[in-house]
């Protein structure tokens, strides 16, 4: 049999309305609809009716299927000639392992698209009224991932170039590690009043934004009790929310998105 096509597709940070028209499209064809924790429940709708929907959510101590299950199984429903969507949070390159499971599909002579998605790291800090960029603050932003794999020796990230790079950076999945990687930082010279921001639920109803700086911003994230999914922002771009840019947080509430997260309506 010959097999079907896998998409690989960024579903956007949260907001339905972020995701690309491609994205809908693709969704109202696929047989099958492997999708993320953090998808907003109005995009499954957009799904053909009689298509399978499968929840590979993981959650940060709980994975409902491993990487390796997702794997296989957006290679088992391919070879059996269906059309696939693996529709991913955010951009599915961007810390997203799409590029493990577009390796999978390669290896089974499967052949697949990727379809970028609007990425949390820039997504979620301008909802929360902080520009990445400025021409008079920071020429530039770094982002990293503050959940690395667990089985690496050691961590990637060079926090000594990070700390001396300037600009602003941006922390994805970092609520758990918060105190190290700021401890890190400041180790590394930066200042630790440096400003700060995290952004909890970024892009929807739920979203939340508290600011302090590089050295308490770790301790005021723990008294209240954010939890993943959130990001954080470092740099000197983040005093532009208190100028005024909160944009998201002064919407009248009937405008302001309310989705939950696919797993818990579906």
């Amino acid at each position: 049999m010959k097999p079907g096509k896998v998409y690989l597709v960024g579903a956007g940070p949260g907001d339905p309305d972020l995701i690309t028209r491609k994205a809908l499209r693709l969704l109202g064809e696929a047989d099958v609809v492997i999708y993320d924790r953090l998808i907003a429940p109005e995009l499954l709708w957009e799904a053909r009716p009689g298509a399978e929907l499968i929840n590979a959510g993981k959650e940060p101590t709980k994975h409902r299927l491993s990487q390796e299950s997702i794997n296989q199984t957006i290679v088992d429903r391919a070879l059996t000639g269906k059309t696939v969507v693996r529709l991913k949070g955010g951009d599915p390159l961007i810390f997203g392992r799409g590029g493990e499971e577009a390796l999978a599909c390669r290896q089974y002579g499967i052949p697949f698209e990727i379809v970028p998605g609007i990425s949390s790291a820039y997504a979620v800090p301008a909802y929360a009224g902080i520009p990445l960029t400025h021409r008079h603050l920071s020429s530039s932003f770094t982002v990293i991932t503050g959940h690395e794999d667990p089985q690496k020796p050691e961590s990637s990230i060079n926090y000594e170039a990070l700390a001396n790079i300037g600009g602003t950076i941006v922390i994805l999945m970092g609520v758990q590690h918060l105190t190290r990687i700021t401890q890190a930082l400041i180790a590394q010279g930066l200042d630790d009043r440096t400003p700060a921001a995290i952004i909890e639920w970024g892009t929807i109803a739920r979203q939340r934004s508290l600011v302090g700086t590089l050295g308490s911003i770790a301790a005021v994230a723990r008294e209240e009790h954010i939890q993943a999914p959130a990001i954080t922002v470092i740099g000197e771009v983040v005093r532009l929310r208190e100028r005024g840019l909160q944009w998201f947080d002064l919407l009248p509430a009937d405008l302001v998105v309310s989705s939950q997260t696919a797993n818990e309506i579906v």
